[in-house]
């Protein structure tokens, strides 16, 4: 095992530690930690990610069905076309991206340079997203006017972002269910964590035909991961949230960035 190997197994431990912490953003350092220390295709990467990612929030949701938070009906309508795209996304729309994207003279965009460059876009989303103070207002008995029809076509868009990046999309899910589906923060998070759940793995489960898939190596990344989370979950009682995500957002945007400064000069 290379030394790069063995900070990639660190950094699974890592990934499950921040999941643990947010509930989320996972895929920020899978994906990552797949393409540069792992040195796989971001394809590849991706797919690896959403199954990472599906599993850890398989584990939050468990632990969320014996808490009582989860609006069922609300997640249903949500998955079921977040689903479809990003089957759709997997199966026709990333296999039928061609090999270059641009070409200018000496530089070209490749297919991989083009994932990455938008991984690390919606990295920098999520990191302004994390460090706006929040204007979403709690759900209370009075609101109870609900928009599914938006939170149809927004799960048509997350399905596709996870598709495309392996990312679980939960930056997107949360404050959705709290504007549209009038769930309080909890109920969204817990709820948010079941559509990730089945939005990933249904994604990855999409790949298994066409992509050869290490198995040992993906469980053992995985199992890491999931300690890391109830490592990630004990220390979050410890420390401030707003501290937490402030702190985190700015480590987004410098991993945002080294990943563009390595794609551009690479």
């Amino acid at each position: 095992m290379s030394y790069l190997e063995t900070i990639g197994f660190f950094g699974a431990f890592l990934t499950g530690i921040v999941i643990g912490l947010f509930g989320g953003g996972g895929s920020i350092l899978a994906v990552p930690i797949f393409v540069y220390l792992f040195k796989l295709n971001p394809v590849i990467a991706t797919s690896y990610s959403m199954f990472v990612v599906g599993s850890s929030a398989a584990i939050g949701t468990l632990i969320n069905i014996k808490k009582k938070l989860i609006e069922y009906k609300t997640a249903l309508i949500f998955t079921l076309p977040a689903l479809v795209s990003v089957s759709l996304t997997r199966r026709f729309l990333i296999p039928n991206i061609p090999d270059t994207l641009l070409s200018f003279e000496s530089f070209a965009v490749t297919k991989e340079m083009g994932l990455m460059l938008f991984f690390s876009s919606i990295i920098i989303l999520s990191s302004v997203l994390m460090m706006r103070k929040p204007r979403i207002g709690v759900a209370t008995k009075t609101t109870t006017q609900k928009n599914y029809g938006l939170l149809i076509f927004i799960g048509l868009g997350v399905g596709v972002l996870t598709g495309l990046v392996g990312a679980g999309g939960g930056f997107i899910i949360v404050p959705a269910l709290v504007l549209f589906a009038r769930l309080t923060v909890k109920q969204a998070v817990a709820t948010s964590l079941i559509i990730i759940t089945f939005n990933s793995l249904i994604g990855f489960s999409s790949d298994v035909s066409f992509l050869k898939i290490e198995w040992d190596f993906l469980i053992l990344f995985t199992a890491l991961s999931g300690v890391g989370i109830f490592v990630g979950t004990y220390i979050s009682s410890f420390v401030r949230e707003s501290t937490l995500k402030t702190n985190f957002a700015r480590f987004m945007i410098v991993m945002a960035a080294v990943i563009i400064f390595k794609e551009l000069t690479s």
